[in-house]
């Protein structure tokens, strides 16, 4: 539990090794991509909202996280481990199957996102916008968020699952007008949904299926 700051600043490690890490932030904070121009943040807005403001090593839109609402886990895999594998867009077909497998434990039904990415007016901007590889999805909405940061050494997968999926918090402090944050709001309502099961519930679910080395 802490900062998505510290948590993001973390180099992968080399050489790499299978870990797996969680953060429960003590703090609220946006996340952003690591190619989103850090002018999509409103910097007022965000500091008002007493939030970091953080830049995560893996590719994708933004994110806004709120203490006892969101539950990150990093998981490293190295280039000789057996779940490696170095097409990019298959390379987390295995984690999204452990997600669905540990989301059947606790009654929810869901599926692994396997084609192309989805994208939608708002993707570029907004992470739950979009629909990757290895992304979890019930009846199309976004359940467990994915991406990854891959080196010579290994890839650290980053998923993200939300206990309420509402657009609003994260468009107040996005760089929008008015108009633009209402529209964002009436289209990315449905996209995603959220799990309100207990956080150490589901992540103890998750661990359960994580294939053995």
């Amino acid at each position: 539990m802490g900062s998505a700051a510290a948590f993001h600043a973390r180099p992968l490690p080399e050489p790499a090794a299978r870990v797996v890490s969680v953060l429960e932030v003590d703090r609220p904070a946006l996340v952003l991509g690591s190619t989103q121009p850090e002018t999509d943040a409103d910097a007022a807005a965000v500091a008002g909202a007493g939030a970091e403001l953080v830049r995560r090593r893996s590719g994708g839109g933004a994110v806004l996280l709120v203490p006892g609402q969101a539950l990150w886990v990093d998981v490293v895999v190295p280039r000789d481990d057996r779940l490696w594998d170095d097409d990019v867009h298959r390379a987390s077909h295995w984690l999204g199957a452990a997600w669905v497998a540990a989301l059947v434990d606790l009654g929810v039904v869901a599926e692994v996102h396997t084609g192309p990415l989805v994208r939608t007016r708002w993707s570029r901007l907004v992470c739950f916008a979009a629909l990757g590889p290895g992304e979890v999805h019930a009846g199309g909405r976004k359940l467990v968020g994915l991406s990854q940061r891959r080196t010579r050494h290994g890839a650290r997968f980053q998923c993200l699952v939300l206990r309420r999926w509402d657009p609003e918090p994260l468009l107040s402090v996005l760089a929008l007008d008015a108009v633009e944050r209402r529209q964002a709001a009436a289209e990315l309502a449905t996209v995603a949904t959220g799990l309100q099961h207990p956080l150490p519930t589901l992540l103890d679910a998750l661990l359960s299926h994580l294939p053995a080395t």
